[in-house]
């Protein structure tokens, strides 16, 4: 089990300022806390939640980073899976049986049954909207005994294990659910309990001496949010924070080096057009903006060299892709002749609006007329999903939710998808979309994803640009803190501050 054993100065003195303070009731950044894990360690995070912390959105990898909420199932390095809160598992047609991990609690006391994991998974595969891992999955959950919980899906389903790897399936304690909506406060099971909750601006988060892992090294975890990308720098600069996640790339070239960790990730800066409405509806005009699109000037001057150019939608965190990428047909390229555009994207990561503005002046000399719209993540995301943009440019994590890319393609390109930002219904993409996810896994599944990748470019409803790579600031006394491409795991039972 891993979790078990394992040149702006004014500006940025008075980002300092405004940050002072954020962190109180923390240890000193150089030495409050040590081997005996008295000390609390301090997180500057990018984006505060969008759904109160409900483990069925995106909030739920904060609380699996946080070593909080567990699942019954983690991934290793290559993506396989291995026993969390569940020991075993065996599969039979639909079903695939799982024994629960005797010696579990969770934060409230309760003791870790299968009754608790049909709660938690019947919440998620009955939500409106459903848990992206679950996208076109008709799944249900069955208690056969005390520790025994049958998984049933529609069709055979060999990616069973990876799904419930997701921290959108995250088993919580009952008293989570009683609520209107779902309530993560002292209900996890992980080293760490989450006791505080203060909307947009802080977590608090305390050890759970209870822990069946063993005891973590530190207090407790104290969290701000700081959606601004220098102020998170400003904050390990000036030792307001122990850890800041994504340090933007124009920061970090102004940080000790020692202090930061660059790590590839599967995380795609893409394109996505608009299938649906608007003008990219005709092929000729997204093949026109494709063509336009110079990735390697994004690269070179956005990302300082800290990126790789897209080869494809998935890059090198899968060493495996570029190997069976498959060739696309594209179709030719019209002539824009001053079609108006609007792009959307959002300020939480600070790159996107620097990308948004060298493609608004590639695509406004390839002919296109061009507007940008930049919020926000959380003002802008619903109008993105409603499909209000022409085009939009997304950071998107491929394999965030079960190690498995094809659960990320069926996501974003399946008609049904959740999160079908271009709005695309394509008979072909469908068809290698299932082909891909009813293939067993191994060999022949990656080929299968490949060629629904393939599949998908030759719509040219997304332009990958660039894999983008991790960099997390790590202060001086920082020890076990996760350097995870997937951003499942930042702070563990491992993690504390000399």
């Amino acid at each position: 089990m891993r979790r078990r054993g394992r040149g702006l100065p004014a500006a940025l003195g008075a980002v300092s300022v405004l940050l002072t303070g954020c962190f109180a009731g923390s240890g000193s950044p150089g030495g409050a806390s040590g081997e005996s894990g008295d000390g609390r360690i301090r997180v500057a995070m990018m984006q505060p939640p969008r759904s109160g912390l409900s483990p069925l959105s995106d909030d739920a990898f904060k609380l699996s980073r946080w070593s909080t909420a567990e699942t019954l199932v983690e991934l290793d390095r290559d993506g396989n899976a291995e026993p969390a809160l569940a020991t075993d598992w065996k599969q039979s047609g639909k079903t695939w049986t799982f024994t629960v991990r005797e010696g579990v609690t969770f934060h409230d006391g309760t003791g870790l049954t299968a009754r608790s994991v049909v709660t938690s998974l019947r919440a998620a595969a009955s939500a409106s909207p459903k848990p992206r891992i679950l996208d076109g999955v008709d799944l249900s959950v069955k208690e056969l005994g005390p520790r025994t919980v049958a998984v049933t899906t529609a069709t055979a389903d060999p990616l069973v294990p990876q799904r419930l790897s997701s921290p959108q399936l995250s088993i919580l304690a009952a008293k989570a659910y009683r609520g209107r909506t779902v309530d993560p406060v002292g209900a996890g099971t992980g080293p760490f309990e989450l006791v505080q909750v203060n909307g947009a601006a802080s977590a608090k988060l305390d050890r759970y001496d209870g822990y069946w892992g063993g005891k973590a090294k530190a207090a407790g975890i104290d969290v701000t949010y700081v959606p601004d990308g220098t102020a998170r720098a400003a904050a390990l600069r000036s030792g307001e924070a122990d850890i800041v996640e994504a340090v933007p790339v124009s920061q970090a070239r102004l940080l000790d080096e020692k202090l930061i960790t660059e790590v590839p990730m599967p995380r795609t800066n893409t394109l996505y057009l608009n299938t649906r409405s608007g003008p990219f509806q005709a092929p000729e005009l997204r093949a026109a903006a494709r063509e336009a699109i110079d990735a390697e000037e994004i690269v070179r001057s956005v990302y300082e060299g800290r990126a790789d150019v897209a080869g494809g939608l998935l890059g090198p965190a899968l060493p495996w892709a570029a190997g069976l990428r498959q060739d696309v047909r594209h179709g030719a390229a019209g002539d824009p002749d001053g079609t108006e555009i609007t792009i959307g994207t959002f300020t939480d990561r600070a790159e996107l609006p620097e990308v948004a503005q060298i493609l608004q002046q590639q695509l406004q000399a390839a002919g296109f007329t061009v507007r940008l719209d930049v919020r926000e993540y959380a003002n802008i995301e619903a109008d993105a999903l409603a499909g209000k943009f022409d085009a939009f440019i997304l950071s998107r994590a491929t394999v965030l939710d079960s190690g498995d890319a094809a659960a990320y393609l069926f996501s974003d390109f399946a008609s049904e998808g959740s999160f079908n930002i271009p709005q695309l219904a394509d008979p072909a993409v469908d068809k290698a979309l299932a082909k891909a996810s009813e293939t067993a896994v191994g060999d022949a599944r990656r080929e299968a994803i490949m060629g629904a990748e393939a599949a998908v470019l030759a719509t040219d409803a997304a332009v990958p640009m660039l894999h983008e790579r991790v960099i997390q600031g790590d202060a001086a006394g920082v020890s076990g803190a996760a350097h995870d491409p997937r951003e499942r795991e930042l702070v563990t039972i491992d993690t504390y501050v000399r």
